[in-house]
């Protein structure tokens, strides 16, 4: 039961996800994430209480998978590639990271006028700081990386991403992907003391 329960839970939330990245937060009815999923309208309700609650759940959702995915086989390849793979997931690099980037941005035009939303969003940076964090004092500590400010390297390279991740995602011709990663991953070398080339992921 328990396992059926959160199975309706993760398909609630997938759908949820890809609904809001569609059509936007202010234009979702819950009645649209029920129909994307294939329950009731009922059953939604019985999971989520109103669309703020829903919402929230689906941003912290899309975030875990994310995570999961990151933390694949981390333990066994070098801290660059685990630091790169972190950078590639910060841009929209697929379809998946593009409707993720869609999310983040309902999040942040909703963090602008709630309180909440404000709160939900600097949570998630913390999460991000954190495991870019994570990956340069696991360099750092393995001697691969040159010791630095891990928090000031940390807060530049998720900004880099923000920015860059705003142009791919508004389709500006002066900026694509393989120079995106390029420039952010010379700002961290320049730091880090690695190689200059995105390390294969």
């Amino acid at each position: 039961m328990a396992e059926r329960t959160r199975e309706t839970r993760e398909r609630i939330l997938a759908a949820a996800c890809e609904v809001i990245a569609e059509v936007g937060f202010e234009k979702i009815r819950m009645r649209m994430v029920a129909e994307h999923a294939g329950v009731s309208t009922a059953l939604l309700h019985y999971h989520f209480e109103n669309r703020e609650k829903l919402f929230t759940e689906a941003m912290t959702h899309s975030f875990a998978q994310t995570g999961t995915e990151l933390e694949r086989d981390a333990d066994s390849v070098p801290a660059s590639v685990v630091l790169a793979r972190i950078l590639h997931s910060l841009l929209p690099t697929d379809p998946e990271l593009r409707q993720d980037w869609r999310l983040w941005q309902e999040l942040w035009v909703r963090a602008l006028r709630d309180e909440a939303a404000q709160h939900l969003a600097v949570d998630l940076y913390d999460q991000l700081h954190t495991w870019v964090g994570q990956a340069i004092k696991r360099g750092i500590d393995s001697g691969e990386f040159t010791d630095c400010d891990i928090d000031a390297t940390s807060t530049l390279l998720l900004a880099l991403c923000d920015g860059f991740g705003i142009r791919l995602m508004l389709g500006d011709p002066k900026v694509d992907l393989d120079s995106a990663q390029a420039t952010i991953w010379g700002a961290a070398a320049s730091v880090l003391g690695t190689g200059p080339d995105f390390p294969a992921l």
